[in-house]
């Protein structure tokens, strides 16, 4: 593992044990940036994170979160807290990607309370209130990324997705809220939306069902469907210094999905 900066910046990437939150970590650690991991189901997933981080040079931490349990988030801060103080000698975060959820369509027949609550307990109130609860540990000039759906957008409209994506809206339209509100420290506030992306999301659902592929891949401009790489690298920018200009925006990371 690489030497300790004292000064480098760190961010925490919420669901880093695969998909979009570990492309996502390494490629913002290969920008020289300490990563702090979260994690519920998948220890080992996010361990492997960490781990390749470490053998490319960087510095990682992961933490477990239950993104769905908002009374955890004291004891998850003064957690990071630590973290911070014992792998960085820090007391501050740069940035906060709020990543972490799950995917799978239902039909709005089928749609039950239980369901649709558990779509926004993660989905929307879980980083909602997490910003909430680590902006005093996020510094001023920083940023928080929040990541959406191309489902959100027009064109990109299939049926059973009714409940996901209205807390994946829900969570755009609030980005560009906090902008405003969170502008008076320079707080850039900006939203990711990828398209079709190989991922865990839907219980694995692309190794369960490859042939659904071929066709996703058609609707886009490139050929073919995301990689988590693809969309880490844009979110790497976005907490970077380089994207200082930019907050309150929604980006379409998704390769042409549904022009």
């Amino acid at each position: 593992m690489s030497e300790r900066k004292p000064d480098q910046k760190i961010v925490v990437v919420t669901g880093g044990s695969s998909g979009i939150g570990r492309g996502a970590a390494i490629e913002i650690a290969a920008r020289g940036m300490g990563v702090v991991v979260t994690y519920n189901a998948r220890r080992e997933g996010a361990e492997r994170t960490v781990a390749e981080i470490g053998e490319a040079g960087g510095r990682a931490a992961a933490l477990p979160l239950d993104l769905s349990r908002t009374d955890t988030f004291p004891d998850f801060t003064d957690a990071l807290r630590e973290a911070l103080a014992t792998e960085w000698g820090a007391d501050r975060i740069h940035a906060l990607v709020n990543n972490a959820g799950f995917g799978g369509g239902r039909s709005f027949e089928d749609m039950g309370v239980d369901a649709f609550d558990a779509y926004y307990r993660v989905l929307l109130r879980g980083p909602y209130f997490l910003t909430q609860a680590l902006l005093p540990l996020i510094e001023d000039g920083g940023a928080i990324v929040n990541t959406s759906s191309s489902s959100t957008r027009p064109g990109d409209t299939e049926p059973g997705f009714s409940g996901y994506t209205a807390m994946k809206g829900g969570l755009s339209v609030a980005t560009r809220f906090l902008a405003k509100e969170l502008s008076s420290r320079a707080i850039r506030v900006n939203t990711v939306s990828p398209g079709p992306t190989r991922t865990r999301l839907g219980d694995n659902a692309f190794e369960r069902f490859p042939e659904v592929i071929d066709g996703l891949a058609a609707k886009t401009a490139f050929g073919r469907i995301g990689e988590p790489a693809d969309i880490g690298t844009v979110i790497a920018f976005l907490v970077s210094d380089d994207s200082a200009w930019i907050t309150g925006e929604d980006i379409h990371a998704s390769g042409g999905y549904a022009l």
